[in-house]
């Protein structure tokens, strides 16, 4: 259900390492349009370049790079990549065959990308009477328990717990008492947890969430995570999800299926156009093993 903070701040900082932007930067740098946000040795990241970072990371971590911490680790490790940048381009390494042909393939494959990418914008269409044919079809996929929709506000002590909690019943805005004082990845949502029915949440937590009624509040939780108060804000009985809702769950089930025929015929159409010849003798004559990556040798 929760994941510590430590724990996710160095996923943060490998992810966002892992992320290596390739972009013109260093001396000789065009100006960047936008807000600057740091300056390293000359070159600028803006804000721009950090929410664009936020865009890349996998959806579990980008509320984690919306907390004060976490923004300082993410921009951090910005920085940081800058530095190794700078000093692998005054190294040569930039230069060497093994990273020319590794940017030449990976601009290859950005532009394959883009091409599909608008050809499926284009030419895919998923309908009502698509999914709709789906739903009926598969009935039995959208029937569900009794759900909770709830949120919460976790924090470290039952003093704290109480302070809020005392807050609260004067009126005090849950979504934003949850951003300012829970320590769950959740806060930038404002502890939205989400549906969910039983044996998803501890017991100690679901046990309430379960009693309250929609709207209200309850007391100060303890869990092996800490001091919650849990609001609940939706409920709905067993039985089967209406359509409407979930239209877009749908859509995503049928777009792999629509894809993958689309990419057989796409490719069927251009090969049809196209001369190809594939020299079999040689192709047999491969042994498989990848080829030995060449490193260069460091500048003296």
């Amino acid at each position: 259900m929760y994941y510590s903070k430590r724990i996710k701040c160095l996923a943060l900082l490998l992810c966002a390492f892992a992320l290596v932007a390739c972009k013109p930067g260093g001396s000789g740098q065009a100006k960047k349009e936008g807000k600057a946000l740091a300056e390293v040795n000359g070159t600028v990241i803006t804000v721009e370049d950090f929410k664009s970072e936020v865009g890349n990371l996998p959806p579990y971590l980008k509320p984690m790079a919306q907390t004060p911490d976490g923004k300082k680790e993410l921009l951090d490790s910005m920085i940081v990549r800058e530095l190794v940048l700078e000093q692998a381009r005054k190294d040569g390494v930039d230069k060497s065959k093994e990273v020319v042909n590794k940017l030449e393939d990976l601009k290859k494959r950005v532009i394959v990308e883009a091409y599909l990418k608008k050809k499926i914008e284009q030419d895919i269409k998923i309908t009502d009477a698509d999914m709709k044919a789906f739903y009926d079809k598969n009935i039995e996929k959208f029937k569900t328990p009794d759900q909770v929709k709830a949120s919460h506000i976790l924090v470290k002590s039952e003093k704290e717990a109480q302070d809020i909690l005392a807050q609260l019943k004067k009126g005090g805005n849950f979504e934003e008492l949850a951003k300012k004082n829970s320590t769950d990845a959740t806060a930038a949502k404002g502890g939205d947890l989400g549906w969910f029915s039983k044996g998803s949440m501890v017991p100690e937590f679901e046990k309430v969430a379960f009693t309250l009624k929609e709207g209200q509040l309850s007391g100060i939780v303890k869990t092996q995570f800490g001091f919650h108060i849990i609001k609940v804000t939706g409920k709905r009985p067993a039985g089967v999800r209406p359509f409407d809702e979930v239209k877009e769950q749908i859509r995503a089930a049928i777009q792999p299926a629509k894809q993958q025929e689309f990419f057989m015929k796409i490719k069927e159409d251009l090969k049809k156009s196209a001369k190809i010849e594939i020299k079999k003798d040689v192709l047999d004559g491969i042994d498989g093993k990848p080829a030995e990556a060449v490193v260069p040798s460091p500048k003296k």
